[in-house]
């Protein structure tokens, strides 16, 4: 979810130029960055297959303590094994085939070396103990960390959000985003009276002699890094099947247990936001590994198969239709419909490098007024989106470029990425072509880290349309392109301005009172036209200047 509120303070901030030009100033990649954000060369050489992190978790100290154990396939015969994991935690040892192994540390980097003589195709394991006490999240999940909190009855109440910061600020992993494990244990020792939820399904529930139980759960499909979670409280369970595309569907939630009626009658849009979804991505991407909410003391975020929930049972962005400026802002809750989106978009298909987010945050921010059409007509999906665009900035592109360094670009990856895919599916003018091209991705890309470059390329190739000079336009470029022109002596004169070099986007008016589509460049073209007067599809995420006066849509 990264943060929609991020959005809002891009506004505020824009008040104070000195503000503003912090905020769009390149920083120099330092040598952290790099090890971060770069597939270096001792992550090449080996590929995840499994996890099994087992951690006890001791509330009162908000300590943390375990291991986990690393299944890798050897790529490539080296002997240096980077594994991350953010300070202050810290490593204690590493165990491979009974002996221990040696090991520095660069800033959150852990360089291993190996014994064993790795043979490629093999499948060799290594054991990494650590502890500590994690970074705890101040604003979360914004900032990323623990939340270490209490309900209304002093019993304690946790969870972990880490997007953008990574995995690594609370267990020792390969964190970066383009290799996702293939499958992964996840077991959670804590007080006996707390309940902990993970992802994917609980496989079973071990009572201790030290007053305290392990919860294992296990995740059978890929599953990126920050994606992973714990969530520890005083939970009570309902649950239900669904009859969804690929059969049944166990859907588990997980609540606080003064809130279960509540929870009972607002996660009634659960099946409502699965079935719009199915609909128009095609089957929910993980039915192994079934669908949780999960109640937290922060607003919510996207980890697969367990969604972490914080809204307050209440409808909209914390009760309000925030950030569309539309009625329908308040017609579902906004953390159900949209970090239910990023199952499709964020889990199922993640992207490569955080410097491409916006095949997250756009196509799920998108998903909100497909949602809203579903249930309440086209032209209430339009208004929804539309009435978003308020919160657009365009003071930075929602792709920079800046590769490799784990740097998150512009807020606007949310609102214009939706108002983009928006313009997308009016240019396709097949709405069951555009269906079968969202349906397209989830089902090709199915469970694959992907790049924008790839997304991009095989969306022209569906709609059979070269749309390189779109998506630099929109991606890469702050400009919104104007729609200039003038009428006079029966003459509709017309061009694309403030715009890339090259840039073509075909748009549908209304002339003479008859739906036509123009196929404008930078240069002006003319059409004959009767009347003073032309409808422009407001649909289209553009400005427009009648020679005389700019109106924003």
């Amino acid at each position: 979810m990264a943060s929609r509120l991020i959005i809002f303070l891009f506004i505020v901030l824009s008040i104070d130029g000195f503000a503003q030009g912090l905020m769009e100033e390149k920083l120099t990649p330092t040598r952290q960055d790099s090890l971060r954000g770069s597939i270096t060369p001792e992550r090449e050489w080996w590929d995840l297959t499994y996890y099994h992190l087992d951690i006890k978790v001791e509330p009162d100290k908000k300590f943390i303590s375990g291991s986990n154990t690393v299944g890798y396939k050897v790529l490539n015969s080296k002997k240096i094994m980077q594994i991350d994991l953010q300070e202050p935690m810290k490593i204690t040892s590493v165990i491979a085939n009974g002996k221990t192994l040696k090991f520095n540390r660069e800033g959150n980097a852990y360089f291993i070396e190996l014994k064993k003589k790795q043979k490629k195709d093999e499948i060799n394991f290594i054991k990494i103990n650590y502890e500590g006490f994690p970074k705890e999240a101040i604003r979360a999940p914004w900032d990323g960390g623990l939340s270490w909190a209490r309900d209304e009855n002093n019993n304690h109440f946790i969870a972990t959000s880490c997007q953008g910061l990574g995995a690594s600020v609370w267990w020792p992993n390969k964190d970066h985003m383009y290799d996702e494990v293939d499958s992964m244990l996840i077991s959670v020792n804590v007080p006996k009276h707390l309940t902990n939820v993970s992802n994917g399904r609980l496989k079973k529930v071990t009572e201790k002699n030290d007053d305290t139980k392990t919860f294992d759960w296990y995740v059978e499909n890929p599953i990126n890094n920050y994606g992973v979670n714990i969530n520890i409280g005083d939970y009570v369970n309902f649950s239900e099947v669904y009859k969804g595309e690929k059969g049944d569907l166990d859907i588990n939630n997980y609540v606080l247990s003064y809130n279960l009626d509540k929870a009972k009658e607002q996660f009634k849009q659960v099946p409502m936001m699965i079935e719009a979804f199915e609909h128009w991505f095609g089957p929910y991407p993980f039915y192994e590994d079934s669908f949780k909410m999960v109640e937290v003391p922060y607003l919510g975020m996207e980890h697969q198969s367990s969604i972490t929930y914080g809204n307050g049972y209440q409808n909209g962005y914390r009760g309000s239709s925030y950030p569309s400026n539309s009625k329908w802002g308040l017609a579902f809750d906004y953390i159900i419909i949209h970090e239910g989106g990023h199952e499709w978009f964020a889990n199922n298909i993640t992207y490569i490098d955080i410097a491409d987010m916006w095949i997250h945050e756009g196509f799920t921010t998108y998903s909100e007024n497909l949602y809203v059409e579903y249930f309440f007509g086209k032209e209430a999906g339009a208004e929804y989106v539309i009435s978003s665009r308020a919160g657009i900035s365009n003071r930075k592109p929602m792709i920079t470029g800046e590769y490799d360094i784990n740097r998150e670009s512009s807020g606007d990856i949310y609102a214009k990425g939706a108002n983009v895919l928006h313009t997308l599916r009016q240019i396709a003018n097949n709405d069951q072509l555009w269906r079968e091209t969202l349906r397209g991705i989830n089902k090709d890309f199915y469970h694959q880290t992907v790049s924008s470059k790839q997304i991009e390329n095989y969306i022209s190739e569906k709609l059979d349309i070269n749309l390189d000079k779109f998506f630099d336009q929109y991606l890469r470029d702050v400009r919104i392109p104007e729609f200039e022109y003038e009428i006079s002596n029966g003459e509709l004169k017309y061009r694309w301005n403030n715009v890339i070099e090259g840039f073509e986007m075909p748009i549908e008016v209304i002339i003479d009172g008859e739906n036509k589509f123009l196929y404008p460049n930078e240069e002006f073209k003319s059409t004959p036209i009767n009347n003073l007067y032309i409808n422009i599809d407001n649909d289209y995420y553009i400005t427009k200047k009648d020679l005389k006066v700019v109106i924003d849509s």
